[in-house]
């Protein structure tokens, strides 16, 4: 089952091509808090809601899946060098790992999760790299435009894939589903110096259009795409999915959760879990009007966003005395 929120129709659940809006649902927020208070699934609150008139989704226009009534309680997170990437590149990490003392911070931590990224069921591996986005504030819905702030000095997509989470009364994480994620960044200013990884990813990201609820197929082959003026700029397959990375979903998850402050009771987190897959990497200068395509078989409609620049500003942000 698929779930995606789609203006002027609501709430609506997809099983196969079947497109229906479910009865009685203000939002997927609340559909999931009515779950975990009943103490079933998803599938199951909308079986007993029931569904009603159809809804065709390839003429749709979508509003973020999911979404918190509060925006100061959505949280935006992500983790990176968490994906093997394609064969060469794998070979190529491969051979750097020989020389230990040689290796930077980035290769030190992808062969943590390389040795330890896959604990058996249970245990607790090797923590990855983490990384704060923002807040509800930077969730962007599917359609709308993704906007580099003044300060940017690129924008940049990352297709990934996101885990999208509610905490249940008692403090528990519940997993809503998965969803199609671009984890918009600047490389540019990472590419400087890593240190500045923290700067380069609070940017607006977006996720959806649809929630795939259940478990998350072991290999996703996806698409991303650049369209300019309409036509393709620059397009390349990316994998992902636990058979193509070096941790297990549950180890990235564990290390997210494990934090009180990520368990307050009534929060939604959208978690980002990484890629290998860049345009930026094969000398791609994105510019305003772009649009960023990506798509996947097993998550249904793409996830597309136009990319825009906020003007630049001169000087320095003034601070006013109270």
């Amino acid at each position: 089952m698929h779930l995606s929120t789609v203006k002027g129709a609501g709430v609506v659940a997809r099983t196969g091509a079947e497109a229906r809006r479910v009865q009685g649902t203000a939002s997927v927020y609340e559909l999931a808090t009515a779950a975990i208070a009943a103490g079933h699934g998803l599938a199951e609150e909308v079986a007993r809601r029931g569904l009603g008139e159809a809804v065709d989704l390839s003429r749709a226009t979508f509003e973020l899946p999911v979404s918190h009534p509060d925006p100061a309680h959505l949280h935006l997170t992500g983790t990176g060098l968490t994906h093997l990437g394609s064969a060469s590149a794998r070979d190529a990490m491969h051979a750097k790992l020989e020389g230990a003392e040689t290796l930077t911070d980035s290769m030190k931590m992808f062969r943590m999760g390389l040795e330890a990224g896959r604990p058996a069921r249970g245990e607790v591996g090797a923590q990855p790299e983490w990384f704060y986005k923002g807040n509800g504030h930077a969730a962007v819905a599917p359609g709308a435009a993704l906007e580099a702030p003044a300060c940017a000095e690129d924008g940049g997509e990352e297709p990934e894939v996101a885990g999208v989470y509610l905490i249940g009364p008692n403090g528990a994480p519940y997993r809503i589903g998965w969803a199609l994620g671009n984890e918009f960044s600047d490389h540019v200013t990472e590419r400087v110096n890593y240190l500045w990884l923290a700067h380069s990813k609070l940017r607006v990201a977006s996720y959806g259009p649809e929630i795939l609820v259940g478990e998350l197929p072991a290999d996703v082959r996806g698409t991303s795409r650049i369209l300019r003026g309409g036509a393709v700029l620059w397009e390349k397959p990316f994998l992902s999915g636990e058979a193509n990375m070096s941790h297990t979903l549950a180890n990235l998850e564990h290390h997210h959760f494990k934090y009180g402050i990520f368990c307050q009771p009534g929060d939604l987190h959208v978690h980002f879990f990484g890629t290998a897959t860049l345009s930026y990497a094969d000398g791609i200068k994105t510019e305003p009007g772009d649009v960023f395509e990506i798509e996947a078989d097993a998550f249904g409609q793409p996830l597309r966003n136009p990319l825009s620049f906020a003007p630049k500003t001169k000087g320095a942000t003034s601070v006013l005395p109270l």
